[in-house]
């Protein structure tokens, strides 16, 4: 199958604002006024606890990935409690309908009641498929035997280094509905051919309230039912120090990080191999001795074990902090030594509502505008909003800040190549904002640097 990848053009779409105008004018007899239209139609908020109640029609449905992406395949969903058969049928791509009737039917693993915050009782369902072809692409469908979603579609991975892309988002948190969904579609828009979407933690601001992970199943919709997503837990998937109750009930990730974290908290720590790079997400919320350095080992051992040329990381606590007073010590040391004696490549984090790309000074060459380390970035996709600080995070730990921004929200779009990593940060208008070039040869030697919109590079004091 052969794959489109590398930068991609998108086209502008603008809204005919005066076609609007005039169509609203002539459905209330006059010009529209916003002022007296909101005095004149004021409506009660819809309750949350009927805008997000369960039934038995799957919803929050979501893909995500296995040990093994190119032979199996993970999806989770939500229903009301009365579901007692829930499962899932798949079958091989087919030009048309005829293939629902040989679909093959798997059970699913089911919770037990759960009581949501909003007064109803939910169950969520996971299903594995197993056993299937690499590089294929494949249709499956959850339920109960009876109410049914939509056919749905995937892609496994080929098993080999092959080029793909994938997203990555910093913190969505608040205000999801309103404004974190514009930007998860204008990334789909740019990158409808993405293998992976990577959230840097707090995806939600309350991790008990059931509306905002409604809100945030629903901010992408049908995307999350076709893409794989990666997701680590930032401070407000914790509540008084306890995760999520929700977290490994509505994922699936896969069960290979830290024994001694993740039977505390499951699923917060973990690896997936994807085509020539192995993505490791890390619990920094744990700020303790013995699971910091539990974390440590593992994450040294699986940039040991690293089967791919490609290596990335993903926390919430930045390394070097963008904003206020933090300074996320316990991470830079404990953490920091092991992703530069592995020359990780790109480490994506959240947290601090602004924008931050850098690397490390000792990685420069020279005055080049080129270095051969770690790529550091921290970024935001929801409207909460942080000022910068003076960067001294950065400077007096030795790192080197390249690209800032505050006051926008960011999606990041990125291509991989054989000997190439592609990464390009848009606000959620879709404009460029920051790029970089990570250039890999077969014998480990590296080169980063600055690219403009077209991909060139862009040499120090002139961009």
């Amino acid at each position: 199958m052969t794959r489109s990848t590398g930068p991609h053009g998108h086209r502008r779409r603008r809204l005919r604002t005066g076609a609007l105008v005039s169509a609203g004018a002539l459905l209330l007899g006059g010009p529209l006024m916003g002022t007296a239209l909101g005095d004149a139609l004021v409506a009660e908020p819809y309750p949350d606890a009927e805008r997000h109640a369960p039934s038995p029609m799957p919803d929050r449905v979501i893909l995500t990935p296995t040990e093994d992406t190119a032979t199996s395949q993970a999806v989770s969903w939500r229903t009301s409690s009365e579901v007692m058969t829930a499962q899932a049928e798949i079958s091989p791509m087919a030009p048309g309908p005829s293939f629902d009737d040989a679909a093959t039917a798997v059970p699913a693993q089911s919770t037990e009641p759960m009581m949501a915050d909003l007064g109803f009782p939910v169950r969520f369902h996971t299903v594995t498929f197993e056993g299937l072809d690499a590089d294929t692409d494949y249709l499956y469908r959850v339920g109960d035997g009876t109410n049914w979603s939509e056919w749905m579609e995937f892609q496994t991975a080929s098993g080999e280094a092959e080029p793909f892309s994938f997203i990555y988002y910093g913190d969505a948190q608040n205000e999801v509905h309103e404004h974190v969904s514009r930007v998860f579609r204008r990334a789909f828009v740019d990158r409808p051919q993405a293998d992976l979407i990577v959230h840097a933690g707090d995806l939600v601001d309350v991790s008990t309230r059931d509306n905002e992970w409604g809100e945030w199943f629903d901010a992408a919709g049908w995307i999350n039912g076709g893409i794989n997503s990666l997701a680590i837990p930032g401070n407000h998937e914790y509540r008084s120090g306890v995760l999520a109750p929700y977290w490994d009930k509505q994922f699936a990730f896969p069960d290979n990080g830290p024994e001694s974290v993740n039977a505390e908290h499951p699923e917060t720590a973990y690896h997936v191999d994807y085509e020539g790079v192995r993505f490791i997400g890390l619990n920094s919320n744990l700020n303790n001795d013995e699971d910091m350095q539990a974390q440590a080992d593992y994450l040294d051992q699986a940039l040991e074990e690293n089967p791919g040329k490609w290596s990335v990381v993903t926390f919430h606590h930045p390394v070097f902090a963008m904003t206020g007073s933090r300074n996320n010590q316990r991470v830079r040391d404990y953490w920091d030594p092991i992703l530069q004696e592995h020359d990780v490549d790109l480490v994506l984090q959240g947290h601090d509502h602004t924008y931050g790309r850098g690397h490390q000074q000792n990685a420069e060459q020279g005055r080049s505008g080129i270095h051969d380390g770690t790529v550091y970035v921290v970024s935001v996709s929801g409207a909460k909003m942080y000022s910068l600080n003076d960067l001294g995070n950065w400077t007096d730990n030795g790192g080197q800040p390249v690209s800032t921004a505050e006051g926008v929200q960011l999606y990041q779009l990125i291509d991989v190549d054989d000997d190439t990593i592609s990464y390009e940060a848009r606000t959620a208008d879709g404009v460029f904002h920051d790029g970089v070039r990570i250039e890999k040869r077969s014998n480990g030697a590296k080169q980063v640097y600055t690219v403009d919109e077209d991909g060139n590079r862009v040499k120090p004091g002139r961009g």
